[in-house]
């Protein structure tokens, strides 16, 4: 009997979604939860994994075809063990015997968890998985990574990496020719995007304040403790956590930045979940810190990681970029000195970090170079006063500038 492959139930707030990446052609065999096909909604791309084995008799919907909750999209015909497919092989696949399985004894991957296996030489079946019928997913592989690769580590290292994970296709950086031009549809996300900073300046008040803050303290900080650090929690001690902390402190001090208008209310968030601006292949997406307040600085860094890591694999789930309260970009990675950020609607405010630059500055009357770096927080002016935005920002800068006044709370 056939078995239908469907899309996935979608969140409420995504009406449809568009087929990015078929993993496999009509007429080859697949494996139970294997990844089929790749699907983007407005935020993040999801898998589809084959619901049990056989061969993919039949693609209902080709690629860029845009698709509903529980569409059926391919059809397989039942059996693990199965040589042949009554169905004809695609145009594409010219007639030729079916893919390569996983090799005996190992389990099937996604793309992204094959990606991260390879990149650290481990072996899949030393490593237990968590997912539906043990099933690897991303959390497994990066246990493994943190507990050591004695375990899991292979006895030789592959000869190649896994390729990634597709990906929409973009324009290419040159067009050859004269004068010549080359058109693409936009991605989900970049359209999402550019609606929501539309949506943003169109319907709040938008002003930006500017400060300075000498990050010499923070720098030593980093120097004197850094090894140790990472010894202790397997991360490094980067900028964020700093960035992270700070804000959450002044969020605590001035609630209406930490607040959101909904209709003729303002709810102010007892909570802290703060977004981390991260760019992907796809666009810029904002994986949320939840509950930001409650975590450590290793804690921070790590999910940051994670978070890095699973936007360059396509691998970042909705429910990490549900949400958010306020949220952080960083413009400085990318050389950036000055910048005006715009609002993640609902949220009412966003800070903007930029390039660390040897300024000259005046201290105890000399002046002197120091590391200096230029912050920008937008916010909606609805809800929050110039007064409240400006001491808002120069709470952050006070934090930093005195590293101990993020441990004391004062």
């Amino acid at each position: 009997m056939s078995i239908e492959v469907k899309v996935p139930v979608l969140p409420e707030s995504v009406a449809d979604a568009t087929i990015v990446t078929w993993h496999k052609k009509a007429g080859e065999q697949v494996n139970r939860d294997e990844n089929l096909v790749d699907i983007e909604t407005d935020k993040v791309v999801l898998e589809v994994p084959a619901p049990d084995s056989g061969v993919l008799s039949e693609i209902r919907e080709n690629t860029g075809a845009t698709v509903t909750a529980n569409q059926v999209i391919a059809v397989l015909e039942p059996g693990a063990a199965a040589a042949k497919s009554n169905a004809k092989p695609s145009a594409g696949n010219g007639g030729t015997a079916p893919a390569k399985t996983e090799e005996a004894g190992e389990p099937a991957l996604s793309p992204a968890v094959r990606k991260l296996v390879a990149q650290h030489d481990l072996d899949p079946a030393q490593i237990e998985g968590s997912g539906r019928n043990g099933r690897i997913v991303k959390e497994d592989v990066l246990k493994a990574i943190e507990t050591g690769p004695d375990k899991t580590a292979k006895a030789e290292p592959k000869e190649s990496p896994a390729p990634e994970k597709a990906v929409q296709p973009v324009a290419p950086r040159e067009i050859s020719g004269e004068r010549a031009e080359q058109r693409v549809p936009m991605t989900r996300l970049r359209a999402r995007v550019a609606e929501r900073l539309l949506q943003a300046q169109a319907n709040a008040a938008i002003l930006t304040t500017f400060n300075e803050v000498d990050m010499q303290p923070v720098m030593d900080l980093r120097a004197k403790y850094r090894d140790g650090f990472e010894r202790k929690h397997g991360v490094k001690l980067g900028f964020m956590s700093f960035f992270v902390k700070a804000v959450v402190e002044a969020l605590k001090r001035f609630p209406e930045v930490n607040a959101s208008i909904d209709g003729n209310d303002i709810v102010y968030h007892g909570y802290y979940d703060v977004g981390v601006a991260v760019s992907s292949p796809r666009g810029l997406v904002v994986p949320i810190l939840r509950n930001a307040e409650h975590m450590g600085m290793a804690d921070i860094e790590k999910k940051i990681i994670e978070f890095g890591n699973s936007a360059k694999n396509g691998t970042l789930a909705l429910d990490d970029m549900t949400g958010g309260t306020f949220t952080i970009s960083n413009g400085g990675i990318f050389g950036s000195l000055l910048s005006t950020p715009i609002l993640n609607p609902p949220q009412s405010g966003i800070l903007g970090m930029h390039k660390i630059e040897q300024r000259a500055v005046v201290v105890n009357g000399n002046i002197i170079a120091r590391p200096m770096m230029y912050l920008a927080l937008s916010y909606d002016h609805r809800i929050i006063d110039g007064r409240e935005a400006v001491q808002f920002l120069v709470a952050i800068k006070e934090l930093l500038e005195d590293p101990a006044r993020i441990l004391l709370e004062v």
